[in-house]
């Protein structure tokens, strides 16, 4: 028995692309989840699994990079085979596209008897195709955006950047439900494709999924073969124009992921400095006169040895202003003992008797946090978590 007839679909450049997609996008779509949705317990425990919320944030931003890279190779494939291959522009949407849409929803109702006859790409591929292609070009304006907030607010009001951002997981998130019920659906559950694994399609598949294009290649007008002269004159004119190209995005991808640090990195470290001035501010009786918190530098002043003695005006004094509140930055909240203690997405903010396991003391230890201790305050608190981290 003869083996079924097989045609070549997709060669292994296609392939290739495809996978280096595939792979970037779902690199980018978990790492920017779990930082979208950082207070749930899955994203902590795959923030914790890869290393802490500043290696998410590395990953995110190689695969985005890896992602542009693909774009610039696209870019040029696809310029390579309309200009010098004298390729079909095939992927353009039409007015047939509308026309099989239509037929295939009342094929679906039952309204038609036959689903509609499609040539090499069907309505649902371009749709899907044009949807990347749209979503990139969203992510990677409004991951710029972000990347660069401080070059950004320069030229557009400061209300971009939380729009942006705002935008940027929104159409994540879409994209990420596109794929699981639109690709997958079509791709691998009504009938599953092999042919971006192997290439190749039969041709019982081709008959009912592209009949059009399996006519034209058993009628030989699916490739129509040029000239190698008129191919090497196309080509001495597409290099050149291509290289310029190519060059100028890849200094933009450059420029795009070294233009400026980011707003994090751009605080600069606090110098080891004495203490700052804290005015007492007078209220009546019989109100408590305020206290100021433990003072680097002043011997007169005690070492707090419980988290109500001193050691919470303490974190609320440095940390408060990024750590407090309703929604503070990386889930870490000094507002009470216990969140301290829970920590954030980087881990358990205060472990009782093992300083070194505290995410607090692990960021404090580099010496460039923006609400950096001074060194006699880190011992304080050093010797308070050795202590067992009492809290009254």
């Amino acid at each position: 028995m003869s083996e079924p007839t097989r045609h070549l679909r997709f060669p292994v450049t296609y392939r290739i692309e495809h996978w280096v997609s595939m792979g970037s996008f779902t690199i980018l779509a978990i790492t920017g989840l779990v930082q979208k949705f950082a207070a749930s317990q899955i994203s902590v425990t795959l923030i914790g699994w890869m290393g802490g919320i500043e290696t998410v944030r590395i990953i995110h931003r190689a695969a985005a990079i890896v992602l542009l890279l693909e774009v610039v190779y696209h870019l040029g494939a696809v310029g390579y085979r309309l200009f010098v291959r004298r390729g079909r522009p095939e992927m353009l949407p039409s007015l047939d596209d509308v026309s099989n849409a239509w037929q295939t929803l009342r094929y679906n109702f039952g309204a038609e008897e036959r689903r509609p006859q499609q040539g090499r790409y069907t309505f649902e591929e371009k749709a899907e195709y044009w949807a990347f292609v749209w979503g990139t070009v969203v992510m990677v304006i409004t991951g710029f955006f972000m990347w660069n907030p401080i070059a950004t607010t320069r030229f557009l009001p400061g209300q971009v950047i939380p729009a942006a951002k705002a935008a940027h997981g929104s159409e994540a998130l879409l994209a990420v439900l596109a794929i699981i019920l639109w690709h997958m659906y079509h791709v691998h559950i009504r009938r599953f494709n092999r042919s971006m694994f192997s290439g190749y399609m039969s041709e019982e598949v081709m008959l009912d999924e592209h009949p059009i294009e399996l006519a034209d290649r058993k009628a030989g007008l699916d490739y129509r073969p040029q000239p190698p002269e008129r191919i090497r004159r196309r080509r001495l004119i597409f290099a050149p124009i291509y290289g310029v190209l190519a060059a100028s995005m890849l200094i933009g991808i450059f420029l795009f992921a070294t233009f400026e640090q980011t707003a994090i990195e751009t605080v600069p470290p606090p110098a080891e400095a004495g203490p700052a001035f804290v005015p007492f501010t007078a209220t009546p009786e019989p109100t408590a006169a305020p206290t100021q918190p433990p003072l680097a530098g002043s011997s007169e002043v005690p070492m707090p040895t419980s988290w109500t003695d001193g050691m919470g005006a303490l974190f609320a004094s440095r940390c408060g202003a990024c750590h407090g509140g309703e929604s503070p930055f990386g889930g870490l909240s000094v507002a009470s003992y216990d969140q301290a203690l829970e920590g954030g997405v980087s881990g358990p903010g205060i472990v009782p008797a093992e300083p070194e396991s505290s995410v607090i003391v692990q960021r404090q230890a580099r010496g460039d946090h923006p609400g950096q201790f001074t060194g006699q305050e880190l011992d304080w608190i050093r010797q308070w978590i050795e202590a067992g981290a009492p809290e009254g």
